[in-house]
């Protein structure tokens, strides 16, 4: 009878640990995903700022903020370019919930002296947009994307 008992016991504890693991994963999967998740994670952003520096690179308005970066390229220099685009990936990894950290200056450090102005901001912002359309990301991913990375206009106009 005791043994009966401690079976039954055992039956029921077993079955409440189980459903309680089984409510822990149920409320995992409810856990809504981070947007660097709904934008595919590392591998679409990094595809995104690859053809955004080549929309910059070729935006009239942006040639005399970029053309130095350019200039490099073509003397084979791509470490720049390549510094970049590491940062660029990594601040938006960590701006939109990802592993990445960013480890660069700070905007206000990266643009001193730079003296962007806001139609540079502006065009920089649609050169994104234009990527953004063209891997097709979704308008609430775009706009909540757009939205973390445009607090960072007043550390980068006008340094």
């Amino acid at each position: 009878m005791k043994r009966n008992v401690f079976a039954v016991l055992a039956l029921l504890a077993f079955s409440l640990s189980f459903t309680a693991c089984k409510d822990d994963d149920d409320d995992m999967a409810a856990a809504p995903k981070t947007l660097y998740e709904r934008l595919g994670g590392k591998t679409a952003i990094s595809a995104v700022v690859d053809d955004f520096i080549t929309n910059v690179a070729a935006d009239p308005n942006m040639k005399r903020t970029f053309q130095p970066l350019l200039e490099d390229v073509a003397k084979g220099n791509t470490a720049r370019v390549t510094s970049l685009r590491n940062n660029l990936i990594d601040q938006i990894g960590q701006a939109t919930g990802g592993p990445e950290m960013y480890k660069g200056k700070s905007m206000k450090e990266a643009h001193k002296g730079m003296k962007i102005t806001d139609t540079e901001f502006n065009s920089l912002v649609a050169d994104l947009t234009k990527s953004l359309d063209k891997f097709k990301v979704p308008t609430a991913e775009k706009t909540e994307l757009l939205t973390a990375l445009a607090g960072l206009k007043g550390d980068i106009v006008g340094q």
